[in-house]
């Protein structure tokens, strides 16, 4: 409704500071100022802000911070931070895909290093815009929509912890996070005719694992977890998603020159389905037991590698859905770069996560200047 055919037109203008002082205290502040053309809105976001300490094997962290855990490309199953899918969709650089959260960040390097997350104030996945992107809405008539959002108090904060070493040559790490779900939950009043609808955000936590080795010359990962989902137990509440098992395995190596190419797949097993099929209200799109994802990603370096050409592709077999990210990116300069790349959408139901988003293929082309 906003923007016709153009998702964003933005100026960005990102500002870092630094400072290393003596005695292992420092900080670091990342802060982007912007204006967009089509919603003719301007701000300020602070993507980073913290101050820091190491002495020893200790590194402490305190403030706004992007934290990043796990094996997967594209694929979170131990990653449990916050993601801006809106931000990706519209082709705003990938970076911008990782939210931020207000943390403790604790490290310890060991024998078996310990990293731990504490985030006092929860932050939500950031979903396209249904002003900018063709979204189906099953609640699109109903005018009364209510947000919930965790409180911020002590029994709230998340607690994330990751366990690792190596063994040889291969990284092990062990992974637990106690908190909420970053995607919304909806509750309708009425099943049949809804006059109003709350979101929340339903308890969850997440056990898993996650290793990284050389293998046949290139770099095999394989990651798993388990969701459990602490207000739905026997998943008899169709609002709530299930207890889940959450597995993939990749692999990645040099082609040729300076061609790499990536492989994933990715499975999802749902428990109590049964009993969700059972609580299922009747005209409910129907969630499948199992669902599985394959990726594709090629980078090809050309020009002395002034040019990088990358594919990247994800499937869902279980869903006949897919996504497709063709890239090219050239830095004319060490400062001046251009990226042009677009993000095709498609699938044979309308339901399926990439299928649905099918009127929003798109083309982006961006400019930077780094100094």
């Amino acid at each position: 409704r906003q923007g016709g055919d153009y998702l964003v037109a933005e100026q960005r203008l990102e500002l870092e500071a630094t400072d290393e002082a003596s005695r292992g205290a420092s900080f670091f502040i990342k802060a982007d100022f912007f204006h967009d053309g089509i919603s003719d809105r301007s701000g300020m976001e602070i993507r980073e802000a913290y101050i820091g300490y190491t002495t020893g094997a200790l590194d402490l962290r305190l403030g706004r911070q992007i934290i990043t855990w796990g094996t997967g490309d594209m694929l979170f199953i131990n990653d449990t931070s916050p993601k801006d899918y809106g931000a990706f969709y519209s082709g705003r650089p990938l970076e911008y895909l990782k939210g931020p959260t207000d943390s403790l960040k604790l490290d310890i390097t060991g024998a078996l290093s310990t990293e731990l997350v504490i985030t006092p104030s929860f932050e939500p996945n950031r979903l396209p815009d249904g002003t900018l992107f063709y979204i189906s809405d099953p609640f699109s008539g109903v005018n009364a929509k209510i947000v919930e959002e965790p409180s911020m108090r002590t029994g709230n904060a998340e607690v994330s912890l990751r366990l690792y070493r190596y063994f040889g040559s291969t990284d092990v790490s062990l992974y637990a996070h106690r908190g909420f779900s970053r995607m919304p939950a909806a509750r309708p009043d009425s099943m049949t005719t809804p006059s109003a609808v709350t979101y929340f955000y339903p308890e969850l936590s997440v056990y898993g694992l996650s290793a990284t080795a050389s293998v046949l010359g290139g770099v095999g990962n394989i990651e798993a977890g388990y969701y459990d989902s602490r207000e739905d137990k026997d998943g008899s509440d169709p609002a709530i998603e299930n207890s889940k098992v959450k597995f993939l395995a990749g692999y990645k190596r040099e082609l040729g020159a300076e061609l790499t190419a990536g492989v994933q797949y990715y499975i999802e097993a749902m428990e109590n389905y049964g009993a969700y099929e059972k609580a299922l209200a009747l005209g409910m799109t129907k969630e499948k037991k199992q669902r599985n994802y394959a990726t594709l990603r090629l980078t090809k370096m050309l020009m002395y590698q002034t040019m990088r050409l990358s594919l990247f592709t994800i499937y869902s077999p279980s869903d006949k859905d897919h996504l497709v990210n063709p890239e090219a990116s050239y830095k004319l300069t060490d400062e001046l770069g251009f990226t042009l790349g677009g993000n095709i959408f498609g699938g044979e139901s309308s339901a399926t996560p990439f299928a649905s988003l099918g009127k929003n293929d798109n083309i982006y082309a961006n400019m930077r200047y780094q100094f």
